[in-house]
């Protein structure tokens, strides 16, 4: 059925398959660069020519638009647990609430807690440092980290990216509250 033969030609089709792969990616790559011309030692801050621009309209002197103020404690009255029950799966791949510290720290009790007070935790220094600003995990203090850790944190270890839903953190805050 299968001979050597058979097995050589199989192993020289693959091998050139992707031997083709490879000798393409490279030609693409080669002419579908986006480097600036002259390579990695070119000037920094050096205007690059372009081969197209798209003309754009200014909006009023670059003003921001303002984020959408949300009324926390509204929110948070009618949080529901269960819904934060439901929220917190995203966080049970670190965290624990058995008093069993996981990646992250255990988050049983952590309303009222001290930031950064796990007993034999390793907290990044920077959550150390969180720690003078904002001793305590409130509400108000948890909604904002949750929002974007990384942003109020910089340098933390915790890689989540955030709840961007005030009613998610809402949620979460309300069932993290009720865990003794």
């Amino acid at each position: 059925m299968f001979n050597t033969m058979t097995i050589t030609k199989a192993s020289g089709a693959l091998i050139g398959s992707l031997l083709a792969l490879l000798l393409l990616f490279w030609a693409g790559t080669g002419l579908y660069s986006v480097k600036p011309p002259g390579g990695a030692g070119h000037g920094e801050g050096e205007e690059v020519a372009q081969a197209y621009s798209i003309p754009v309209e200014e909006t009023g002197g670059g003003e921001v638009a303002e984020e959408e103020q949300i009324d926390f404690s509204a929110l948070m009255a009618s949080a529901d647990a269960g819904a934060g029950e439901r929220v917190f799966g995203k966080c049970r791949a670190c965290h624990k609430l058995d008093g069993s510290d996981g990646i992250g720290p255990h988050l049983n009790g952590v309303m009222g807690r001290a930031v950064a007070s796990v007993g034999g935790f390793a907290y990044s220094d920077p959550m150390v440092a969180h720690a003078g600003e904002a001793p305590e995990w409130t509400p108000e203090a948890m909604q904002e980290f949750l929002a974007d850790p990384r942003g109020v944190v910089p340098g933390t270890k915790m890689t989540f990216a955030g709840l961007p839903d005030a009613e998610d953190r809402a949620n979460l805050i309300a069932y993290l509250t009720e865990q003794p």
